[in-house]
């Protein structure tokens, strides 16, 4: 008798150690070779806002910072694009972004809301900066560029590279623009933007700032006269249905800078963050190429779509009408002189 409850108690504690010994391993998703950023295997989706179409430019730098994203952290991270305007306008997006809430973590945002959230970004907009898409990303991919990124983080946002939107152009459905006193009383959308506003203000136009979803049903209405685009947006909204007229002014770049939540770069791993600053340069010059590409054949489908376009306007006129904004914006002084003391 003694001997049978010797030998189930140690039947017991052979079972106890087993059980043990079982618990001692680790747990699926929580050892070594599972410590992905999500925890449990799952992909980290980030969501990317912009407010633009699928024709766009800005999508084709999505979808290339999308896959070089997911490819590069072997799919431990995902971009989900949503186009259109479907988590608001410009501001709001950066707004969004600001709070960190998680509601939206990128953006491909055009740099004219910029001057909102960083004083220093306003000199990207002075009219008539840039002479050729060389001297910009001379400027924008160095020091300089650097420099103006670095600048948002007082705002909560990483600024990761710049993408284009390009030299921009006018557009209207009164008359052709050939010279600056054509475009006197002429009522045009420009970007909530300041120094936009006050360069068409210089030139007597009726300058009226408003987010881009607005303006396109202000020009479907009429209640516009024109708007100042790129050749891409010119092309991929097909304005032709609602504007005549094209004048190739080059007044001013924009650019598109990848922006996100500094408070999302910040919970990114170290080597994560690399692979996203990475990915943004090279979606921003991916689509640089794209838009280069495209554009003379978009230029001739705004012809063959029936706008009348003045390709060689008289810039000089332009550009003496726009001197006052210059006087008008001594706080980027000392970046104008930087900017052209780097191209001269």
């Amino acid at each position: 008798m003694k001997k049978n409850r010797f030998l189930a108690l140690l039947l017991a504690g052979m079972m106890c150690l087993g059980l043990a010994a079982c618990g001692s391993e680790p747990a699926p998703g929580e050892g070594e070779g599972n410590d992905d950023a999500a925890g449990n295997g799952e992909a980290v989706v980030l969501k990317l806002g912009t407010t633009v179409n699928e024709e766009d430019s800005f999508q084709v730098a999505a979808e290339k910072f999308a896959e070089l994203v997911e490819e590069r952290t072997e799919g431990a991270y995902k971009i989900e694009i949503h186009p259109n305007g479907a988590l608001g306008d410009e501001r709001t997006m950066l707004e969004s972004m600001q709070m960190g809430t998680g509601t939206l973590d990128l953006g491909i945002i055009t740099s004219g809301p910029f001057v909102n959230f960083s004083a220093d970004m306003g000199v990207l907009d002075m009219p008539f900066l840039f002479s050729s898409n060389e001297d910009v990303y001379k400027i924008l991919d160095g020091e300089i560029g650097k420099d103006l990124l670095k600048s948002l983080e007082s705002s909560n946002l990483k600024g990761l590279a710049y993408a284009e939107r390009g030299f921009r152009n006018l557009t209207n459905s009164v008359r052709p623009v050939e010279k600056a006193d054509d475009v006197k009383d002429l009522k045009i959308r420009v970007m909530e933007n300041e120094v936009y506003t006050a360069s068409f203000k210089a030139m007597g136009v009726n300058a009226v700032p408003m987010a881009w979803n607005d303006a396109l049903t202000g020009l479907q209405q009429n209640t516009i006269q024109g708007q100042e685009n790129p050749i891409n947006v010119i092309y991929s909204y097909k304005l032709w249905e609602s504007q005549k007229y094209a004048t190739l002014t080059r007044h001013a770049y924009a650019s598109a800078i990848i922006t996100m939540s500094l408070d999302t770069y910040n919970s990114l791993p170290e080597d994560v963050q690399k692979i996203f600053d990475e990915a943004a340069q090279e979606a921003a010059e991916y689509e640089r190429n794209w838009t280069a590409e495209h554009e003379a054949e978009q230029l001739q489908a705004m012809k063959d779509n029936g706008m009348e376009v003045v390709e060689t306007p008289d810039l000089e006129s332009f550009q003496a009408a726009v001197q006052s904004v210059y006087d008008a914006y001594p706080q980027y002084a000392d970046y104008i002189t930087r900017i052209q003391e780097a191209l001269a």
